[in-house]
């Protein structure tokens, strides 16, 4: 089959690699039909390089057609139209019932301290091929993938596997108290859906805050007070807010935020390192770019709450713990548990389009133009918010 595979920094690959197979009981394959390129693969792009593979596969927002499954998997059958979450997780373990599926204990990637293994993200997540191919092996499909109607095209439901769980995740952590407001950082795919799960769900006040001028007039269209990042942001949103900031702000940018010069070139330097040299340095004095976090606990009001949801990698990153045990700030954050959210988001899907995600995409593009879209999107270039891979 033909794949996305990453040979070092900047550099990804559409190349013929082996066909998955069956290989447990409660596996799955799939032919996908559909796969989302996400911000967070532009950490495996660069930043996070040291703990990469050469030829890993990429990708972890896939929707496809069930081709086989393992002798255990009974409420799938091939032909079935599937959406993927992007973590594996059992079902049935004390985390999955507990509604934490990146967290499930069975999958869990003990040896690197971490959560969940997830489809095409480094070896800390357990180094899983990926969705951004022709096929893709599905472990533990008695549990992840979810049956979805034929019909409609695939744009109503692949953003389950990622998009929509994540953004609908970031708001509920929000807790945006009934006519209050809320401040969403950054409106690339995961920020711009949060503003639409926001106004959906009745928030008042939803302010986006970006650089990217067709990202903030993507927004507005919508209905969303926007800004320009920039020294003055965080007055101007208080100035809307009684003078106090908003009642809760979601952090949907991460590690790339914008400026930290100095960080950035660290980051870069430590990608080029030895691999053995670098990962060790990234798990013991990794620094994030903290800009966007920083200003969120500058812009959310006292006793407010902030939802991280942007993806931060870092282990000694500094933080200013006064202000924020002194602000009372609520925080929250994780990786999105995409089957719990499921029910509430599917009724969304099924009838009338009230989040766009018929149009949500930018970009639709061949597998074959994988390259050309990680740069372009790095770049933010040609107006790329979010792009689709037809395998």
């Amino acid at each position: 089959m033909r794949a996305l595979t990453w040979h070092g920094p900047r550099d990804v690959r559409v190349e013929t690699v082996p066909d998955p197979t069956v290989q447990e009981p409660t596996d799955a394959v799939i032919r996908v039909t559909s796969t989302g390129l996400c911000g967070s693969d532009l950490h495996l792009y660069e930043v996070m390089a040291p703990f990469m593979n050469e030829g890993d596969i990429l990708g972890h927002e896939p929707m496809g057609v069930v081709e086989e499954v393992g002798d255990e998997v009974t409420d799938l059958r091939p032909g079935d139209r599937v959406v993927v979450p992007f973590q594996i997780a059992c079902g049935h373990c004390f985390m999955c019932e507990q509604g934490l599926q990146t967290q499930c204990e069975t999958t869990q990637v003990r040896e690197k301290g971490m959560g969940a293994e997830i489809f095409g993200y480094t070896n800390l997540y357990g180094a899983v091929p990926g969705a951004q191919a022709e096929f893709l092996r599905v472990p533990h499909a008695d549990y992840g993938p979810v049956k979805v109607p034929e019909g409609p095209p695939d744009d109503r439901f692949v953003y389950l596997s990622d998009v929509l769980s994540t953004a609908w995740q970031a708001v509920r952590y929000a807790e945006v108290p009934p006519g209050g407001s809320l401040a969403v950082l950054g409106l690339g795919p995961i920020g711009d859906m949060c503003c639409r799960i926001a106004q959906h769900l009745g928030i008042e006040q939803v302010f986006g805050v970006d650089l990217v001028p067709e990202r903030i007039a993507r927004a507005e269209k919508r209905g969303v007070q926007t800004f320009v990042f920039g020294d003055d942001v965080v007055e101007a949103i208080r100035d809307r807010t009684d003078g106090r900031g908003p009642d809760s702000v979601i952090d949907a940018v991460g590690m790339e935020a914008h400026g930290a010069t100095v960080v950035k070139t660290v980051q870069r330097m430590t990608s080029l390192l030895p691999k053995g040299l670098a990962a060790k340095a990234m798990t013991t004095a990794g620094v994030d770019r903290l800009t966007a976090f920083h200003t969120a606990i500058d812009l959310v009001r006292r006793g407010g709450t902030i939802s991280l949801t942007g993806v931060y990698g870092g282990t000694a990153d500094p933080l200013p713990m006064l202000t924020l045990f002194d602000k009372q700030i609520q925080l929250r954050m994780g990786q999105a548990n995409v089957r719990r959210w499921m029910d509430e988001i599917m009724p969304l899907l099924i009838d009338d389009d009230p989040l766009g995600v018929d149009s949500f995409a930018t970009h639709r593009l061949p597998l074959s133009d994988a390259p050309r879209a990680y740069s372009a999107f790095q770049r933010k270039s040609g107006g790329m918010v979010k792009t689709l891979f037809h395998p």
